[in-house]
């Protein structure tokens, strides 16, 4: 169970990047480009935000099955001055859950807008906040709390 876990955690990160990325370009080309906000630009607005949802929720799967959050949450006095348990047993998730409620929140607004460029601008803004959120969570190589790499094998 774990395993499969995992494995559409790997999968969806990658789907949530790609979507949130495209997104973000195209919010950006309406609104500078004073584009129009069509169909296609409404369903990619919902598809970013439900694939990030699923993420999030897988996340959730992984996060109370995790061996790394167990050991953090039996032994949290010792775990929580180490800075990598600190990391998955609270930062990670808090600001992934951030990051999705932020998504989920700016594609809600951008939903309701009544013009065109309001709708491009809420989505570009709160996106972009979003994937900055997601950015700072993400334990890359090289960041002093917490070190992945960027693939890992099953």
């Amino acid at each position: 169970m774990y395993a499969s876990l995992l494995f559409f955690h790997s999968l969806f990160r990658w789907l949530v990047l790609a979507s949130l990325l495209s997104a973000l370009f195209v919010a950006a080309r309406g609104y500078f480009g004073q584009g129009t906000f069509t169909k296609t630009h409404n369903a990619l607005r919902h598809w970013t935000a439900t694939i990030a949802q699923v993420q999030l929720m897988i996340g959730f799967a992984l996060y109370f099955t995790s061996p790394v959050v167990k050991y953090f949450t039996s032994n949290f006095k010792e775990a929580i001055q180490q800075l990598e348990f600190t990391f998955f047993g609270l930062i990670h998730i808090g600001l992934m859950f951030t990051a999705v409620s932020v998504l989920s929140s700016g594609s809600a607004l951008a939903k309701r807008r009544p013009t065109d460029a309001a709708k491009f601008k809420t989505m570009l803004i709160w996106y972009s906040l979003a994937l900055l959120i997601i950015f700072l969570a993400i334990p890359w190589p090289f960041s002093p709390l917490a070190q992945r790499p960027y693939f890992r094998p099953f």
